[in-house]
């Protein structure tokens, strides 16, 4: 008896370490950032803002979707939602990450009301208001925002676009992942965030294999960007024509600055637990639950 439960704690423990390393796919957290990637950079590493881009009468708009996934989000969608009819419009994704389980609740939401999503930063009033509004193709998608854009029902990726995966880890020991030591109650939330991620993967008409490139990049390594043929075999590619999900808009790849490409992500616990609430980013200006997790850190 005693050897069965061995047998049974030991298979446990295989199973939780090989279910971090496979949602570990598409949740990923920005750890720094050289100072010359300025503005753009900043607004990534913020909390989340919607923004509606009108450019009527030749083309409907889309939502402009820029920052980190942070506890407030969903609300802050409902809120932007609220009096608009969003149903089949286009999400402009430019995000580093965050909440897993916030991220999880937003790309449901998405799903729901029909939305179609890509990898861009929208530009606006270019050369004085009578000029229309387009999308810069050099943006970035890293972590939950991964899972985010699997929630369009079309989904497009620019060339110049970066979408990256990594491994999640346990928030408090990233920086330091191989020395750290890892509880039963670790496993525990990361086996049952993991099987949440991976439902809503599936859910999402993701493929197995967006987890298991993930699962091969430990958090100390840097994130591994996808390349064409890997955003088709993952299934985050559904179009390669932008007019699927952006019509009569013009779509340009300007030089951007750089951006970190070391990111790790981390993992917490319940979201109705805010003192530990999973997330693979941090906002610079932590609001609702993730200010009280970030004190910990």
């Amino acid at each position: 008896m005693k050897l069965l439960k061995s047998l049974n704690l030991r298979g446990w423990l295989l199973v939780g370490t090989a279910a971090c390393g496979v949602v570990l796919a598409g949740a990923v957290a920005t750890s720094g950032s050289p100072a010359r990637a300025g503005a753009a950079l900043e607004e990534r590493k913020l909390p989340m803002k919607f923004n509606w881009v009108a450019c009527e009468p030749n083309c409907r708009g889309w939502v402009s979707a820029v920052g980190i996934i942070t506890s407030d989000t969903p609300r802050d969608f409902e809120d932007f939602a609220q009096g608009r009819q969003l149903g089949g419009a286009t999400v402009v994704l430019d995000s580093s990450g965050g909440s897993v389980n916030d991220a999880i609740t937003l790309g449901r939401r998405f799903r729901n009301l029909g939305l179609l999503t890509t990898v861009g930063i929208s530009l606006q009033n270019r050369g004085g208001q009578s000029a229309r509004p387009a999308v810069a193709s050099e943006a970035y998608c890293e972590s939950m925002c991964v899972f985010l854009l699997l929630a369009g029902k079309k989904r497009y990726v620019p060339d110049a676009a970066h979408v990256r995966v990594h491994q999640i880890w346990m928030g408090d020991r990233a920086d330091d992942a191989k020395a750290a030591s890892y509880s039963a109650q670790d496993l525990m939330i990361v086996e049952r965030d993991i099987g949440r991620l991976a439902k809503y993967t599936f859910d999402m008409g993701g493929a197995g294999d967006l987890l298991s490139l993930a699962l091969s990049v430990p958090p100390w390594e840097d994130l591994h960007e996808l390349d064409a043929g890997e955003l088709k075999l993952t299934n985050l590619v559904t179009t390669d024509l932008v007019a699927d999900v952006l019509p009569h808009v013009d779509v340009t790849a300007p030089a951007m600055a750089e951006l970190a490409s070391k990111t790790q992500a981390r993992f917490g616990a319940e979201q109705e637990q805010p003192a530990k609430s999973t997330k693979t980013a941090e906002a610079a200006v932590p609001t609702g639950a993730a200010q009280v997790a970030a004190s910990q850190k």
